[in-house]
């Protein structure tokens, strides 16, 4: 039996158990996917050991995606964007490192075709998530506006990020009015009804991603869907960076339909 599973701190809340074991039951495989809660201090530890046993493969989050990068051997993405979030150890030499937040919400707004080829893009945050969006959003030939609450962030952001630019936030009603592409990449929305993006910004030529799938609907996603603008919920870019993991570990298509469903009967 091949064994992959999460490794963070705490982890009782995550969704990718039912997602992954869902695509193995369709597919037939003899496979499971666990959880595992180390110490902060012993991320190493972990990683090494789960080499050791045999285990097939990793996802990693809160609080060890930055740690997880002096560890493994990271891709190139993985090692701009600066964190791991799945961990591979089919290879012969050390395990290697990868960043799927990137290529989830890629894959999310290609599923709803969305254009990224010169595209205006606007990135709100330059956090964790903020960074891996942009970089892909970048990668994919796309112009990205970061706009942060803190404004020297963004730039600091901007100066890794190719056809980047730094913003505070009290330009993004006018950076959103002229963009083609917008993504929150924020927790605004997740606690409270309340929106990072000035309602009268958005409008019917925009595509909006909102990173946030506690509520699926946020005020975000409403106010664009009243403007006329395609609405992305969280919960996609959830479901493919979980579909990208399961792809680079096993080298099988996954059945996204089946993970889909799994992961959003749980919301």
């Amino acid at each position: 039996m091949d064994v992959y599973g999460l490794l963070g701190n705490p982890v009782g809340h995550s969704l990718s158990p039912p997602m992954h074991e869902a695509a193995y039951d369709e597919l037939g495989m003899d496979a499971r996917y666990v959880t595992f809660e180390p110490d902060r201090t012993a991320l190493g530890d972990a990683i090494f050991g789960a080499d050791a046993l045999g285990i097939a493969g990793l996802n990693v989050t809160i609080p060890f995606k930055q740690d997880a990068l002096e560890i493994v051997a990271p891709e190139d993405l993985a090692s701009r964007i600066g964190a791991v979030n799945t961990i591979d150890f089919s290879g012969s030499g050390p395990p290697t490192g990868y960043n799927t937040d990137a290529v989830g919400a890629l894959r999310a707004l290609h599923d709803h075709e969305v254009s990224l080829e010169g595209a205006r893009a606007v990135v709100v945050g330059a956090g964790g998530a903020g960074r891996a969006i942009a970089f892909g959003l970048a990668d994919a030939g796309a112009t990205v506006a970061i706009a942060n609450r803190t404004e020297p962030k963004a730039h600091d952001l901007a100066e890794e990020v190719p056809r980047a630019t730094g913003y505070g936030l009290a330009e993004l009603g006018q950076l959103v009015a002229n963009a083609e592409v917008v993504v929150n990449a924020t927790s605004v929305g997740m606690e409270t009804d309340v929106s990072p993006v000035p309602a009268d910004a958005l409008h019917d030529d925009l595509a909006v991603l909102d990173a946030v799938y506690r509520p699926l609907e946020t005020r975000l996603l409403r106010d664009a869907a009243d403007a006329g603008a395609t609405t992305v919920d969280g919960a996609w870019m959830l479901l493919y960076q979980g579909v990208e993991a399961f792809e680079i570990w096993t080298g099988r298509e996954a059945p996204v339909a089946v993970m889909n469903e799994a992961l959003r009967s749980r919301l």
